[in-house]
């Protein structure tokens, strides 16, 4: 059996502060997270149908388990605001064990 962290980090934004307390709490309220960090605003440059912009945006850091990654990506884009949501999994690789532990349990399904 491995040690490894089951902990995923999820990374997304969005356009404004209420919007990224709404997808927090909503994630958080089903499970799907166990904690979301939200910083912002912070400037981001994209092309975005062949011009570049330049926006204020939040980011949000959400923390599940490896085993709801799909439901969080699933309920993420069906919620955004945005037509093409950034959803990026990170794997963690370490961390405080207790933490993590409390991460697995509050997004147990």
């Amino acid at each position: 059996m491995s040690d490894a962290p089951t902990a995923r980090v999820v990374l997304t934004t969005t356009d404004s502060a209420d919007e990224a307390e709404r997808l927090a709490r909503l994630l958080v309220d089903a499970h799907l997270a166990a904690c979301v960090q939200i910083a912002g605003p912070v400037r981001s440059v994209f092309r975005w149908e062949g011009t570049v912009s330049v926006e204020p945006e939040w980011q949000l850091w959400l923390k599940t388990d490896a085993a709801r990654v799909d439901d969080l990506r699933d309920r993420l884009v069906a919620e955004h605001t945005y037509d093409v949501p950034e959803v990026l999994v990170l794997p963690v690789v370490g961390g405080h064990g207790p933490y993590l532990a409390w991460v697995t349990n509050e997004t147990e399904a």
